[in-house]
């Protein structure tokens, strides 16, 4: 499956942005959809994942009540909402496809994660 990460820009503390991975390929059900995010001098870190039917959700902390990842298997695309986007937030976002769509114990690890789309830059300016 190809990934292509879209949606990122430059924006102000505070506001929102969507983030849109669409996917191309095998079918898109098969699989468990993560976001992955690297910002400057940093190792990259997981952000939120869904499995195959948006079932199951896993968010970070650091994330978590402000970010809210859905997907839209009739699109083959999978949405990342980010509202109260701190300067924090800034960082290339990546989307990923995990092989097994259930999503694993691991759901963290970028490991777990075959297919990676290139990365869409987000700035958050205070």
């Amino acid at each position: 499956v190809q990934l292509q990460a879209s949606g990122g820009g430059l924006v102000q503390a505070g506001d929102s942005l969507r983030l849109s991975c669409a996917a191309s390929g095998r079918t898109f059900s098969a699989y468990a959809i993560g976001w992955f995010r690297q910002a400057p001098g940093k190792e990259r870190e997981f952000v939120t994942a869904v499995n195959w039917s948006g079932s199951r959700i896993y968010y970070a902390d650091s994330v978590k009540g402000r970010f809210t990842i859905s997907r839209d298997n009739a699109k083959n695309t999978v949405y990342l909402q980010m509202n109260s986007l701190k300067p924090e937030d800034t960082a290339v976002y990546f989307c990923a496809a995990d092989g097994y769509r259930y999503l694993s114990g691991n759901y963290y690890d970028e490991k777990e994660y075959d297919y990676w789309g290139q990365g869409t830059l987000v700035t958050v300016s205070s």
